[in-house]
């Protein structure tokens, strides 16, 4: 055996790959409602190239060659140019931090942030959802 193990000493891979596993495990899960960073500048730039690039080029199928495209572009522009795009990139981060604020206080608070108000469905789509069924399921009679 390598190194002086011995056979008690020595994991089999099977052994090693269970243990990998495990510990993956006790990563604490995503939450759901956690605000997503704000984009940088670069890809607030991004957004508005892609749409020039592919109607530039409609037979374009690559992904990597707008990235490219984009990227080559990003370096030659000057700081005036980027100007605008490093601005919004401030504005999306200020919100971002009054979320994330928020948010850190409704966890702060206990409060389940599940069930919140800013949930997507309003609030007559969750009472009809517990009434059991639609008006229109109720006329097919």
């Amino acid at each position: 055996m390598k190194g002086g193990e011995t056979k008690a000493q020595s994991k089999s891979t099977d052994e090693r790959l269970k243990t990998r596993g495990k510990k993956a495990g006790k990563k604490a899960a995503k939450d759901p409602n956690k605000p997503k960073r704000p984009p940088s500048a670069f890809f607030v730039f991004l957004e508005g190239f892609r749409k020039e690039f592919n109607l530039a080029n409609p037979d374009n199928k690559s992904v990597g060659a707008v990235g490219k495209a984009a990227g080559a572009k990003w370096k030659s522009m000057t700081d005036e140019d980027k100007a605008p795009y490093v601005a919004k990139a401030e504005t999306k981060k200020t919100e971002y931090t009054k979320t994330m604020q928020k948010y850190n206080m409704k966890l702060a608070n206990g409060t389940s942030t599940a069930g919140d108000d800013d949930s997507d469905k309003s609030k007559s789509e969750v009472n009809d959802e517990a009434e059991g069924g639609s008006e229109e399921e109720e006329d097919d009679d």
